[in-house]
Order: C-alpha cells, then sequence, then structure tokens
C-alpha cells in the first residue's frame, strides 16, 4: 500500500431530458467516488479537468474541491459526489487530477484517467 494514494471510481450518465441535440447540447452528469487507499489521512484542495467533444473541442475547469466541499478522508474513507458538464458533440471524454495534502503535509496529485462521454450510453468503469 503506497503511503498517498487516493483511488477514483467514474460512472458517466447522459441526460437527455437536459439536451437538446437539434441545438448542439448534450448534457452530461458524473459519479465520482474518491476513496483514501494510503496509509495517511489527506484533503482534496482543488480539482483540474479538461474535457473533450468529438469535434476537437477542449474545456479547461480548474476550482478549489468538488461540489463546494473540500473533503478530509481517513485510509479507507470515501467520499462521493455528482457533478456535470455539457458538450457540443453526442460523445466525448473527460480526464485530469485532483490536488492533495496530506495531514503529514505531503502534497500530491491524484490523476484521473479518461472517461468516455456517450449519449448512446456509458458504463462504469474504476480508475486509479
Amino acid at each position: 500500500m503506497s503511503k498517498y494514494a487516493f483511488n477514483v471510481e467514474v460512472q458517466p450518465s447522459y441526460l437527455p431530458e437536459q439536451s437538446e441535440p437539434d441545438q448542439g447540447v448534450y448534457s452530461f452528469a458524473y459519479t465520482i467516488q474518491i476513496t483514501n487507499a494510503g496509509e495517511v489521512t489527506a484533503q482534496l484542495i482543488s480539482r483540474h479537468w479538461l474535457i473533450e467533444d468529438a469535434a476537437g473541442g477542449t474545456e479547461e475547469v480548474k476550482g478549489l474541491g468538488v461540489v463546494g466541499h473540500q473533503p478530509l478522508l481517513q485510509p479507507g474513507e470515501s467520499f462521493r459526489y455528482t457533478s456535470g458538464c455539457r458538450l457540443r458533440t453526442a460523445n466525448g471524454m473527460m480526464h485530469g487530477s485532483y490536488f492533495c495534502v496530506a495531514e503529514d503535509g505531503e502534497r500530491f496529485d491524484v490523476p484521473i484517467a479518461p472517461f468516455l462521454l456517450d449519449a448512446g450510453g456509458a458504463g462504469r468503469r474504476t480508475l486509479h
């Protein structure tokens, strides 16, 4: 077990009721569960996302915390939240990272591997 490690599980979903395909608006939600898989209590401080649509458009999102929270997670503890984004195409992908600080002062990044946003359906994937 690594001293500093978070596991990230992502479940994306398409939101047809909030989308207008004829206007080029495709809405997606994604539920993320972050689990402290390390040996030290750590806090998620900020997020950094790159959101890409199928036409090559990219949006970069940076900010403090997630959905207004900066969860402090003890080893084995999890935090779950749901957020969303909009694309101009029926599919695309997201990836990014979380910046965290452990209670001993160590700073570390948690990469979030790419996951698919697909108006035709999206499945569960565990990312590390």
